[in-house]
């Protein structure tokens, strides 16, 4: 009886002390950001996002009925104690895989692509390369459903991340599988990548071109951008990663825009206005997106509910799914505000 109370007190001790010490990794002001008091207004929050230890913010709101709202906090420049603009540039990493999943279902409309045809019919140069690419479709590769690795999981990649960039598929090749084609969910960029080049190759020209003609300028979106090359430098928000002094603004990341652009195109995503008749049912992408690079996060989301697009910028960043996180965090909270306000 003594040797079971004294094993059940050893046991109790341990649990405590393992407690103890998981607490000093607990990521406190995660918890702390979860379940402090939700503020009044929308700029409350922002501000204490920017507490939390953010650099810069750009938050766009957009609810159906009311003017179109901008908050801000923060730098738009930290070094140059420049305050975050609503008008800034931002370069939105992911979020443009919406934009060029409504090109892809345009052309699709137009009969110049087909979302059943296999990744071999279109590049056939990429047979016994990729695995299965007789097999995936563009529609799988849209959808995240190909199974094609992910070249920026690949480490060599990041070894000198903007000059291999130039050939960011090289680091995707001949390499295994990661499930069988629409048998499995894995979230990869060679999909969009492939998914580009594909769209390039059927035009004959850039697809940058025609994504101008059937969505920017429809919608007139006269401050969204394709490449850091055609912007003045001075327009764009900088972006830091945790534990680096330097400004990654110069770095080459794709589509740039500001939130107000962002947040029109989201609305018509979501309304169907970006489409043309009969394009909205064959659509067969996600309406909402995130995106990350170095020194840039964005989150922009459709809350049906209240039919309200919420755009939000954030120019911190790690790749520990810290910074993530408190983003998400910040964005739950701004979307509870705006109903709370309702």
């Amino acid at each position: 009886m003594i040797k079971n109370k004294k094993a059940k007190w050893i046991v109790r001790a341990i649990l405590l002390v393992g407690t103890i010490v998981s607490l000093f990794f607990v990521p406190w002001i995660l918890v702390k950001a979860w379940i402090l008091p939700l503020p009044d207004t929308v700029q409350e929050q922002v501000d204490e996002a920017i507490g939390n230890g953010f650099d810069g913010m750009i938050v766009y709101v957009d609810q159906a009925g009311k003017p179109p709202e901008h908050y801000t906090g923060g730098w738009k420049d930290r070094e140059n104690k420049i305050p975050a603009d609503p008008k800034s540039l931002f370069k939105i990493a992911s979020i443009s895989k919406l934009y060029s999943a409504v090109a892809a279902t345009k052309l699709v409309k137009e009969k110049r692509l087909s979302f059943d045809k296999t990744l071999a019919d279109y590049l056939p140069e990429l047979r016994g390369r990729i695995e299965n690419a007789e097999e995936i479709t563009l529609r799988m590769m849209i959808q995240h459903r190909s199974g094609i690795p992910n070249f920026t999981d690949n480490p060599d990649y990041w070894e000198n991340e903007q000059e291999n960039g130039q050939n960011a598929l090289d680091f995707a090749l001949d390499l295994p599988a990661s499930f069988k084609p629409n048998e499995g969910y894995e979230y990869s960029n060679t999909n969009y990548l492939l998914l580009r080049r594909i769209m390039d190759d059927v035009l004959g020209y850039s697809h940058h071109l025609y994504m101008k003609e059937k969505i920017l300028i429809p919608l007139e979106l006269k401050n969204t951008f394709f490449s850091i090359t055609e912007v003045n430098l001075d327009d764009v928000m900088s972006g830091y990663y945790v534990g680096y002094e330097e400004d990654f603004k110069a770095r080459e990341y794709g589509m740039l825009a500001t939130a107000e652009d962002v947040g029109i195109f989201l609305r018509a995503l979501n309304d169907g206005s970006v489409f043309e008749e009969g394009e909205k049912e064959i659509y067969p992408y996600e309406y909402n997106h995130g995106g990350l690079v170095v020194g840039y996060q964005s989150l922009a989301e459709y809350h049906k509910d209240i039919d309200a697009v919420v755009v939000q910028f954030i120019n911190t960043t790690d790749f520990n799914g810290y910074e993530w996180n408190l983003s998400e965090i910040t964005i739950n909270r701004i979307v509870k505000i705006i109903k709370k306000q309702n």
